[in-house]
């Protein structure tokens, strides 16, 4: 797995807020660095894919930078990958944000606007909330593994990811009358719907077990 190039590469495709997550990162590792430049990206032992905003906005980012088969490609080795909201959202087969947009396709699924809610809860959502479990025992030996149950962490998005596999999904958040995932999993690739780096100490729990996933893999 180990490619012998910096350990961690935040990936900058122009719609991430990468300074304050490369702050959160830079807490716990210095071989960590942003970049746009495929082979840096390549030879990375792990990325982080981070992104505030549209789905096709993201896909177009990635698409002008040439990165769209760098990052596919990265997967398919198994090193490790977070995403985070958009990042997460990008993963998917497909998004409808703005239209019928191709997607990474990492993790088979969708990402769809919230529906209405019978008691009119506000989109976008905004704010804190918890997350709990999709199963009970699903976070041993995943980078959620010291996360506590219906921890608050920090959420800015209007669409949710819909994976085709429930496998694929660790975590779940309840907003209005509905479930959704807010961490979703797929063997050393995961993806967080909120933003861990802006989430406190709880939620750089899960930035610093990341990390140490990443030694132990690399």
């Amino acid at each position: 797995m180990k490619k012998g190039g910096t350990k961690i590469v935040i990936v900058d495709y122009g719609v991430g807020n990468l300074f304050s997550l490369a702050n959160a990162v830079g807490l716990f590792t210095r071989d960590l660095v942003i970049s746009e430049d495929a082979n840096t990206i390549n030879n990375a032992e792990a990325i982080i894919l981070p992104g505030v905003g549209a789905f096709k906005a993201g896909m177009e980012g990635l698409k002008i930078r040439n990165l769209i088969g760098t990052i596919k490609a990265f997967a398919k080795t198994n090193r490790p990958i977070l995403g985070i909201c958009l990042g997460a959202q990008l993963m998917l087969t497909k998004g409808y944000e703005f239209g019928e947009i191709e997607g990474l396709d990492i993790i088979a699924g969708k990402v769809i606007p919230f529906p209405k809610f019978k008691n009119a809860d506000k989109v976008p959502h905004i704010g804190w909330n918890k997350i709990f479990p999709f199963n009970k025992g699903r976070w041993n030996d995943t980078i959620m593994r010291s996360t506590g149950v219906n921890m608050h962490v920090y959420f800015v998005h209007s669409y949710i990811i819909e994976t085709k596999n429930k496998d694929n999904i660790l975590a779940l958040t309840k907003y209005g009358d509905m479930n959704f995932a807010s961490v979703i999993k797929k063997g050393n690739i995961y993806g967080c719907q909120f933003h861990p780096e802006k989430s406190g100490p709880d939620g750089l729990t899960i930035i610093d077990e990341f990390i140490k996933f990443v030694k132990i893999n690399g």
